[in-house]
């Protein structure tokens, strides 16, 4: 009897501390899970830069984590289910068939708290060190497992593909730019990030992906030189107008010809009335087409990141867009771009009347027609769509598919739109509310 109880209570204590054993086993691979998968990689670089190892086998591991994953998944289920079921073999022994409930009951308790919520939000509280200290061992625990999970994956896949679902096996689980914008917004909510800094930030990610045509300034609104108009004139509308940079056409507005640069018109003329010994008279004689630059045309389908690029290359400020059949459909400058990033640039020469928001008193907003729908989207935290449409005047007549006519009133997407003033067939101001 002695020997026979000797033989239990060793028996007792081998499976209480291999059950013991597994439940340390879990906890380190769902901590080991969520620290992997929670950990900046930003943070990991800078300290792998900084020397550490287990920095950079974290992040080796991390660039494949669906196999991480798998595997981590698959060890921490080995254990648990070993555990669970060496508990339910103890605790029959020693309650009968009753001893099968409780072991349920004593394993989720254990499993729960010691094996998930415990190691994980520790895992979450230090991440990028915990990433550090278990990716040594976690490479191993994938070496091992590999061969099944990558069988898992296939598997996996073709069951996927039976139900229409395709999936890519060199995707990520998270884009760079949703991670980034995510945190962006999340640091902006939480007051860590300023608006006016996220802006900044998404803008320059977006550049990317959005055309010339979305933010050109339409040909309706572009300010030209006629070639044929008198020196006076010319120089008349050069000093009044607003820009540096004036489009010069003969004919007709869409043959431009050039690019005419106030400087170089001011040292031309300059030089024309100082040198000769008519004086402003020899202005009569003066051809603008001798000053004006080689016209710089780009398609309006160009990315704003490859257009800033070639204006950067080129060492040029200002180009002329054109479609597919090369007719002039706008033009677009350095600034045009910057202010995607920056918000709008005002100085000295721009008059506030063409400031394109303003608040009312009973808290509506006064919006110009042309401005674009993102802009508008940024300067009030908004989430206008501005896929059918670039302006907030596009979008009004597309969704109410007609003209409207002034004063009109429609609701759409949770803002009501009032059209205040129309110039012929565009509407040039409206008063917008959100509902």
């Amino acid at each position: 009897m002695e020997a026979a109880s000797s033989a239990t209570d060793l028996t007792f204590w081998i499976t209480s501390g291999a059950i013991v054993l597994l439940l340390v086993m879990s906890a380190y691979f769902s901590g080991s899970e969520t620290a992997l998968t929670a950990a900046s990689r930003g943070k990991l670089r800078a300290q792998a830069e900084k020397g550490s190892r287990g920095a950079e086998t974290a992040l080796k591991i991390t660039e494949d984590n669906e196999r991480l994953i798998g595997s981590v998944l698959l060890g921490n289920n080995m254990v648990n289910i070993l555990a669970a079921s060496l508990a339910t073999a103890l605790f029959t022994r020693l309650f009968g068939e009753s001893g099968v409930a409780l072991a349920t009951l004593v394993m989720t308790l254990l499993v729960l708290v010691f094996a998930e919520v415990l190691p994980k939000t520790y895992a979450i509280t230090n991440a990028e060190a915990a990433a550090a200290r278990t990716a040594p061992i976690i490479v191993w625990v994938i070496k091992i497992f590999s061969p099944i999970v990558t069988a898992v994956r296939w598997f996996v896949r073709r069951v996927l593909a039976l139900f229409g679902v395709q999936t890519d096996p060199d995707s990520h689980i998270l884009a760079v730019r949703e991670e980034i914008a995510g945190a962006l917004y999340l640091g902006q909510s939480e007051g860590v990030v300023e608006k006016e800094d996220r802006d900044r930030i998404l803008g320059a990610l977006d550049l990317g992906e959005r055309a010339v045509e979305e933010i050109m300034l339409h040909r309706s609104r572009i300010e030209m030189i006629d070639a044929e108009a008198e020196p006076d004139a010319i120089l008349d509308q050069c000093l009044k107008s607003n820009h540096t940079r004036l489009p010069l056409y003969r004919d007709d507005p869409d043959n431009i010809i050039g690019v005419v640069h106030a400087k170089d018109l001011l040292r031309a003329m300059h030089k024309l009335v100082t040198e000769s010994q008519d004086g402003a008279a020899a202005l009569k004689n003066f051809d603008v087409c001798s000053i004006a630059r080689k016209p710089y045309f780009v398609p309006e389908t160009t990315t704003l990141d490859d257009q800033m690029r070639q204006f950067l290359r080129m060492r040029s400020h200002f180009a002329m867009v054109v479609d597919e059949y090369g007719t002039l459909q706008g033009l677009i400058t350095l600034e045009d771009i910057l202010e995607e990033i920056v918000g709008e640039i005002t100085d000295e020469f721009d008059p506030d009347a063409e400031h394109p928001v303003r608040r009312t008193e009973d808290n509506q907003f006064l919006v110009d027609g042309a401005m674009t729908i993102r802009d508008l989207n940024r300067a009030n935290d908004w989430n206008l769509p501005d896929e059918a449409a670039n302006t907030v005047a596009g979008l009004v007549i597309h969704e109410a598919q007609m003209i409207p006519k002034v004063d009109q009133v429609f609701i759409f997407h949770g803002f009501r739109f009032q059209v205040m003033a129309r110039k012929d067939n565009r509407i040039t101001r409206l008063k917008v509310r959100k509902l």
